[in-house]
């Protein structure tokens, strides 16, 4: 049987938003239950639901309880915001095969999907972010060697149904040295990331079907999942 996911609620939102404006362990400590209840607990259902389904569809995406979500304590130990919690929610889904690589929370995002919970910024995404300089300059020259097979992944018909394009939200200003500045797909060469997203309303996050609603978006995207696997 299909495990049930009872979703998110309204006050899982609220309880980030109350976050952002009291980023404090003197507020967050006393709430920690809360916090747990609210938004831990239904994260780590929302991960047992996905795995299921993941294996129940066939995808090779990997979703644990334990390991998928990401902690809700912020690193600050280079940072100068000294704020101690996240004031969202995120949780990743590694591709699993050829080329995987295991997420780090706060590090370079391996090939795969990502949810995110923030008020106000609710969506579903994936692909590889801020990868490994290795990885990154394999997507380049893929897009060099064999620019039809690129076109065909990105141009996927379900994939480009479901998602905003693929893009890089932090591209280089010019092609990188020692690639052709004149290519067909110039632009593709610049990115320093592979992602795509598609914003979720606060209803379908707080809906018992976000899983099924989140594997049907994950398997759209099979055709980039793939490509972004088969990087040397």
């Amino acid at each position: 049987m299909i495990a049930a996911f009872e979703g998110f609620s309204t006050e899982s939102i609220q309880f980030l938003a109350d976050l952002a404006n009291n980023n404090e362990r003197s507020w967050f400590q006393p709430r920690k239950a809360e916090f747990e209840r609210l938004l831990r607990d239904p994260l780590e259902q929302l991960c047992l639901a996905l795995s299921e389904r993941f294996e129940a569809r066939g995808l090779p995406l990997q979703a644990d309880p334990k390991r998928s979500p990401f902690r809700i304590y912020r690193d600050t130990r280079f940072s100068r915001d000294k704020s101690p919690y996240k004031t969202h929610l995120g949780a990743s889904f590694s591709w699993v095969g050829a080329a995987a690589e295991p997420v780090a929370d706060g590090g370079p995002h391996g090939n795969g999907g990502y949810f995110h919970f923030q008020p106000g910024d609710m969506f579903a995404g994936g692909g590889m972010w801020m990868p490994e300089k290795a990885r990154i300059d394999a997507f380049r020259r893929l897009v060099i060697d064999d620019p039809e097979r690129v076109r065909g992944a990105l141009g996927d018909p379900a994939f480009v149904t479901a998602f905003d394009r693929a893009h890089s939200d932090d591209a280089l200003r010019r092609v990188p040295a020692g690639y052709p500045a004149d290519h067909p797909l110039a632009d593709l060469l610049r990115w320093k990331s592979v992602s795509f997203g598609r914003r979720l309303s606060d209803a379908e996050v707080c809906s018992p079907e976000l899983p099924d609603r989140l594997v049907d978006l994950y398997g759209a995207a099979t055709p980039v999942f793939r490509l972004l696997a088969g990087l040397a």
